[in-house]
């Protein structure tokens, strides 16, 4: 008899086991599938925003090539989307950082309606336009930075990366400058007229990276695929590096704006075309921008 119920117990307990398994088994694979469709739909989402941000660039590049005497608006706006695609391309799929990406695309969104409708205004303007267009535009460039310095104060774009403790650069732009005897500085977009190419970027503010020196490699490469600058060689394992110059500054856990110069070489006129800049980290690759000097 007593041996009877002790059998009867194994059973009872060996189906509860089973129970509790193949339950677990499904709770299990539901939490799984749900993880794998969250992250799908996130990606997807990611794409969308990658999406309107090259057609918002298209649709600059665009009225950018309407018009016969540059429109500085147009082209610094267009210079901050592209950096918001890099950072973009770069960042991890998550909620927070999806949320904080389509919040900037509506805010360039509304900034990009109102200065097409002021483009419409200033094609009728622009034979007045032409000869005071160098002034415009060292005006319009001392207002970028000014409005740049108060956004990094407020929201910075550098937010989207501040998990990471590595350093990173957002807001990165390359242009050509006319630099005067006094020092002041014009931005050009002509390759005969320019003295040098400037690059500006941000060091983003980061609690988890030391603070003290630092340095990031900058790398310029003219429309021929010639490295500007010193044009030297870092080893990293199997990978080598060229790079123009080597930032060196002194972190403080707080947003750093950065402007590099690289000069001519000789009287030689810089090339006319399609210049692409890199900012690395050591050899890892943290943000690229092109820019055209004709």
């Amino acid at each position: 008899m007593s041996e009877n119920k002790t059998s009867i117990g194994l059973k009872v307990g060996l189906g509860i086991a089973l129970a509790l398994l193949i339950g677990t088994g499904i709770y299990t694979s539901s939490l799984y599938k749900s993880k794998i469709e969250t992250e799908n739909q996130l990606t997807e989402e990611k794409a969308l925003v990658m999406k309107d941000l090259n057609a918002m660039a298209s649709q600059y590049d665009l009225a950018i090539s309407e018009n016969e005497v540059s429109n500085q608006n147009l082209v610094d706006a267009k210079l901050r989307i592209q950096t918001l695609i890099d950072s973009l391309e770069i960042s991890e799929t998550n909620m927070k950082s999806l949320w904080r990406y389509k919040s900037k695309y509506q805010a360039l969104q509304k900034e990009m309606d109102k200065l097409l409708i002021e483009n419409d205004q200033l094609k009728v303007q622009n034979g007045l336009l032409a000869t005071s267009l160098d002034s415009t535009r060292v005006e319009l460039a001392e207002r970028e930075v000014f409005t740049d310095s108060l956004m990094f104060q407020n929201v910075a774009l550098s937010e989207v990366v501040e998990d990471a403790a590595v350093l990173t650069t957002t807001n990165l732009k390359g242009f050509a400058v006319i630099e005067r005897g006094s020092g002041k500085q014009i931005p050009t977009e002509r390759a005969g007229r320019a003295d040098k190419i400037k690059i500006c970027f941000t060091v983003a503010k980061n609690k988890l990276v030391q603070s003290g020196d630092q340095e990031l490699y900058v790398q310029i490469i003219d429309p021929k695929n010639n490295i500007l600058g010193a044009n030297e060689q870092l080893q990293f394992g199997e990978e080598t590096l060229n790079y123009s110059l080597i930032s060196k500054f002194n972190y403080e856990n707080k947003n750093l704006n950065i402007c590099k110069f690289i000069g001519r070489t000789g009287k030689e006129d810089f090339e006319k075309g399609s210049y692409k800049v890199n900012i690395f980290n050591t050899n890892e690759r943290i943000a690229g921008h092109e820019f055209t000097l004709r």
